[in-house]
């Protein structure tokens, strides 16, 4: 079975709220006329016909020989208003992912998107959509407004996804400040995988992972710059004490313990990716239907690895099947 652990969806009752008041992103036109959704006036999505038609999903799931496809919301994912307005987007996120599972029960299962920032809500929203909605894991930003995953007030939402054995899928969003990346087109190319890289670097030396040693993490776009950066992370742990504060191991000890998708379409840098973690840490994701993401190129450049039929099969499912238990697919 293959099975895409990275893939977008949003869902009506969502894309209705947003569009009423979606400061500080809004919606416009790109050059080819597309209809685009902008932060600070950057492109941050390209909203493809595929967000939002099951039925060009089915047919491209079809072509491409994609069994089954967790679907998550991506940017801005709830993270807009007030903490009232946050549960309401989360509740019409699920409920509208909900129901494109009942009716698509063998090809789709959905990752819940939790109100963050307030970790009480977060957990109730979390508990409704595992326990009555069915969802298969959670997908949460690799910031909150700035927030980034090593802060306190989360660690509660750590610890209710692994009681409830629940993955959880780190997706990037936009950097917190206005940086470097944050000009024509480089938001999604390089500011995601910085944003990413040093979130799980904060969260890993903030001892998250030591303290809760049965949570699964999957990091999206093959972990930002960390496979390539892991080396380096242990060298300062070994140099500057401050970092050994919450670790009894360096910083690679968490890391391969971590799971990372393939969204990268990169024969080297699977292949990185592969040398500093195992390929028993490596799942499948497209990043279908972002205009970036691409299903053939993430199923060929599994393929032209050259891995044995037995490691090729669990990262384009096995190993999905095996971390996500709600799929019931093992």
């Amino acid at each position: 079975m293959i099975i895409d652990v990275h893939a977008h969806f949003y869902p009506d009752g969502y894309l209705d709220e947003l569009r009423r008041s979606p400061e500080p992103y809004a919606f416009g036109r790109d050059a080819l006329g597309r209809t685009i959704l902008t932060l600070h006036g950057q492109r941050a999505v390209t909203m493809t016909p595929q967000m939002t038609s099951p039925e060009e999903r089915l047919r491209d799931m079809e072509r491409c020989g994609v069994d089954l496809q967790l679907v998550s919301l991506t940017v801005p994912n709830v993270y807009i208003g007030p903490q009232t307005r946050r549960r309401d987007l989360a509740r019409r996120a699920n409920d509208g992912v909900a129901e494109l599972v009942r009716r698509h029960p063998r090809r789709f299962a959905g990752l819940a998107s939790i109100p963050l920032p307030d970790p009480e809500a977060a957990v109730a929203e979390m508990e409704r959509a595992v326990r009555e909605l069915g969802m298969a894991g959670v997908i949460i930003g690799s910031n909150i407004e700035g927030r980034y995953l090593d802060d306190p007030a989360f660690f509660p939402v750590y610890a209710h996804a692994q009681a409830l054995a629940v993955p959880l899928l780190v997706h990037p969003m936009p950097p917190a400040a206005r940086d470097a990346t944050v000009a024509p087109g480089l938001v999604p190319l390089l500011g995601f995988v910085f944003d990413t890289s040093a979130s799980i670097a904060r969260l890993v030396l903030a001892g998250v992972l030591e303290r809760l040693p049965r949570l699964v993490l999957i990091l999206g776009h093959l972990g930002g710059t960390l496979p390539y950066l892991m080396q380096r992370l242990d060298n300062g742990y070994r140099a500057y004490p401050e970092l050994r504060d919450a670790l009894p191991h360096p910083p690679s000890h968490y890391l391969r313990r971590v799971f990372y998708d393939t969204v990268s379409f990169s024969i080297p840098s699977l292949r990185c990716a592969i040398d500093a973690v195992g390929a028993e840490q490596i799942v499948m994701g497209t990043d279908y239907p972002h205009v970036i993401g691409d299903v053939e190129a993430a199923l060929s450049t599994i393929r032209a690895l050259d891995l044995s039929e037995t490691v090729a099969a669990g990262i384009t499912g096995r190993t999905a099947a095996r971390i996500f238990p709600r799929l019931g697919v093992a």
